[in-house]
């Protein structure tokens, strides 16, 4: 019988933590978003002020007020043309804001497009990282979770940059499986990382709270 109330309470406190998870993932996801535009954005202008045309800077731009204004599809097709033809540094930028873009209508697509990013030898190895995160956060929900933890467990390494963001994706995974001490342990490394961001510890903090029997925060 305690066999019994244990289990149950588990699968409280896992759906609980999904609950939570819910609550919070557009504003994470958004975030992500935000750092993928931000630091490649950053990245391009300082190394290729001197060699991006102008005419190519605002059609980067043009693209970007299509999206952010809620008109993907033309967005989309702004990026696209641009990544075809546009200064090398640009042309990065624009795979991006195409793979997201498509996100709005097609998750799946975009994360295969954010793959072929990822996979592109010739990109900068920090925007491969962000291209591969995204694709994550678009797979987390949908995919099987033990083909989630396979696909991306290798970038919850301590060498990776966004190794915390990752474990948190993975313990995520971990709770649509059942198995909260997987979960549990993978907080726990977010936790103990000096090197996470306060944003993401704190929702390690209240991820765990909740696995071990504290209340859903409101």
């Amino acid at each position: 019988m305690a066999d019994l109330f244990r289990e149950v309470d588990e699968d409280v406190r896992r759906d609980q933590a999904i609950q939570l998870w819910k609550k919070y993932q557009n504003w994470v996801i958004g975030a992500v978003v935000v750092v993928i535009v931000a630091t490649a954005a950053w990245r391009i202008y300082e190394h290729f002020r001197l060699k991006a045309g102008e005419a190519a800077g605002m059609r980067y731009e043009a693209a970007l007020q299509l999206l952010t204004g809620g008109k993907s599809a033309e967005a989309a097709a702004a990026f696209d043309a641009l990544s075809k033809d546009g200064p090398r540094g640009y042309a990065i930028l624009a795979r991006l804001g195409a793979a997201d873009a498509l996100a709005a209508k097609d998750p799946t697509a975009a994360a295969k497009a954010y793959d072929a990013l990822a996979a592109d030898a010739t990109v900068d190895p920090s925007y491969r990282g962000l291209a591969r995160l995204r694709a994550a956060y678009l797979r987390v929900d949908s995919e099987d979770p033990k083909e989630f933890e396979a696909r991306y467990s290798l970038y919850a390494g301590p060498d990776h940059p966004y190794r915390n963001l990752f474990r948190e994706l993975l313990a995520l995974a971990a709770l649509r499986r059942g198995d909260v001490n997987a979960a549990q342990i993978w907080l726990d490394e977010i936790a103990g990382d000096a090197g996470a961001p306060g944003a993401v510890r704190a929702r390690a903090a209240a991820f765990l709270e909740v696995l071990q029997g504290g209340k859903l925060p409101e």
